[in-house]
């Protein structure tokens, strides 16, 4: 795993801090929030994206059959706390073969949910929300105990994963699959929890850690 913070938007080095200036600065994007290396699956890593993170935590609740947590990451510092959030999970496929999701909450401009969606702007890009949305995801936080429904769109990206995109709690919902028949997966509209909440503890079953959050 990558040990020094990195450009959310690109995966690039990251100047630190200095004398002439208190933001982290990537050569192509200029400032920006640095994200944090990624954080291994387990109740340890969990805990310390809780204890920072200022986004929803979004995870399936229940988990798809077979499914597993396998890493977290954050971006943000000691100052801004956390400002976008990812959880990852693997499993079976509906298709074939294994397949991998990125749940991302982050406030817009952050540029995560694009980055490994593979889109070149920080967010999903004008339009994309004109159509009628192509899933609806029932989520629920601490503003929204009894639960409500998330509009997602397919996004366009690379051929080999699947993106919807979407606005829950004034912050971006990324859903990010691969491979790209793994979208097959947001028919079943999975019901998604933030484990923010309070009394929300689930017993998460933890797998392998996923190097999607390595890139």
């Amino acid at each position: 795993m990558r040990a020094e913070p990195t450009c959310p938007r690109c995966g690039g080095r990251l100047h630190a801090p200095g004398l002439w200036s208190s933001d982290w600065s990537c050569d192509l994007h200029g400032a920006v929030l640095p994200g944090q290396p990624p954080k291994r699956p387990g109740d340890e890593g969990l805990a310390a994206v809780l204890q920072e993170t200022r986004v929803p935590v979004w995870v399936p609740w229940p988990l798809p059959l077979g499914w597993l947590v396998t890493g977290f990451r954050t971006v943000g510092d000691e100052r801004t706390g956390a400002r976008a959030c990812a959880v990852a999970l693997s499993g079976p496929g509906l298709l074939s073969g294994p397949a991998d999701m990125l749940l991302i909450a982050e406030e817009p401009g952050i540029g995560l949910g694009a980055f490994y969606a593979g889109l070149d702007g920080p967010d999903p890009g004008e339009g994309f929300d004109r159509r009628p949305a192509h899933v609806k995801l029932n989520v629920q936080g601490p503003t929204a105990t009894s639960g409500h429904s998330v509009p997602m769109w397919a996004v366009p990206s690379k051929p080999d994963r699947a993106v919807y995109a979407g606005e829950a709690m004034a912050d971006w919902l990324w859903v990010i699959l691969w491979p790209a028949d793994a979208g097959v997966l947001m028919l079943e509209r999975p019901q998604l929890v933030d484990l923010r909440e309070p009394g929300m503890a689930p017993d998460l079953p933890y797998g392998a850690f996923s190097p999607r959050l390595d890139h």
